[in-house]
């Protein structure tokens, strides 16, 4: 099939589920015109994309291996000489934090995350600047119980949550549910996300993007996982009028880098 046809049936789906399938949340945002911006960039810049595809002689290189992680505006450590893409996903779903009963100038904790993933591996390869605007997309949307990422037709691609109180974990499976395998890894290093990162649905500030270094149980060669074109998913500076657990929206995308050598042993580090 050529790829002009793909973004075509993905702009045919996206504009008849965006109404109803799932709800657009626009009752509770702090500021809809926000909201409607992100969609409209969204819409736009794929539209412009499927053009393209179609006038171009032959069909892009679905090559997630050529794809180019994005930068933040103070860089993470790059991937060692020779480490390779492996897979790219979108992650939506919840930040959770807890805050100390009766401590209203207390911060909240980070409590881990937890995030269903959808495979951008092609998106990644063939059009990286659509890749980068669809966590300010999926934001605007409800968090649905269905398989399905905003207005993207995305195919699932596993889950994020964590494992233990500061191990991040990934079970990854392709298209068709088949198992990809699992990873576990700890934050190495960590950017603020660009002033121009999308917010959340209350206006909440974008999570930083971070570098991820695996451990053991860790099955197959992924080696590092970035978090990066983050949207939302930040607490307030203080825990006062918050419960003392909560969760916070956000949408992020997350490179999965492979290479050769030993999966380090278990190193229980900072939160995601």
């Amino acid at each position: 099939m050529r790829f002009s046809t793909i973004l075509a049936s993905t702009l045919a789906v996206a504009v008849s589920a965006a109404p109803t399938f799932p709800q657009l949340n626009l009752k509770e945002v702090l500021n809809p015109d926000d909201t409607l911006s992100s969609l409209s960039e969204y819409f736009n810049l794929l539209a412009t994309r499927v053009q393209l595809a179609k006038v171009q002689s032959k069909p892009p290189t679905c090559d997630v291996t050529q794809a180019r992680m994005p930068q933040a505006p103070v860089p993470l450590p790059s991937p060692p000489e020779g480490h390779k893409v492996k897979h790219v996903a979108v992650g939506r779903g919840t930040q959770n934090y807890t805050c100390e009963a009766d401590n209203k100038d207390a911060k909240p904790e980070a409590a881990g995350a937890l995030a269903h993933l959808y495979d951008a591996s092609c998106i990644a390869a063939v059009y990286p600047d659509l890749l980068e605007r669809i966590p300010a997309m999926a934001l605007r949307f409800n968090l649905s119980d269905e398989a399905q990422l905003g207005a993207s037709p995305l195919s699932p691609t596993g889950i994020h949550y964590f494992s233990g109180p500061k191990t991040a974990y990934f079970k990854l499976a392709d298209g068709k549910g088949h198992d990809q395998g699992e990873v576990y890894c700890a934050k190495e290093d960590a950017s603020d996300a660009p002033l121009t990162a999308a917010v959340g649905q209350k206006d909440e500030k974008a999570v930083p993007w971070l570098l991820l270094k695996t451990h053991e149980p860790t099955t197959g060669k992924i080696q590092e996982v970035y978090r990066v074109s983050t949207a939302g998913g930040s607490p307030p500076t203080t825990c006062e009028g918050m419960p003392e657990t909560f969760e916070v929206e956000y949408a992020s995308v997350y490179w999965f880098w492979e290479g050769d050598g030993e999966i380090a042993e278990e190193d229980d580090g900072a939160d995601d």
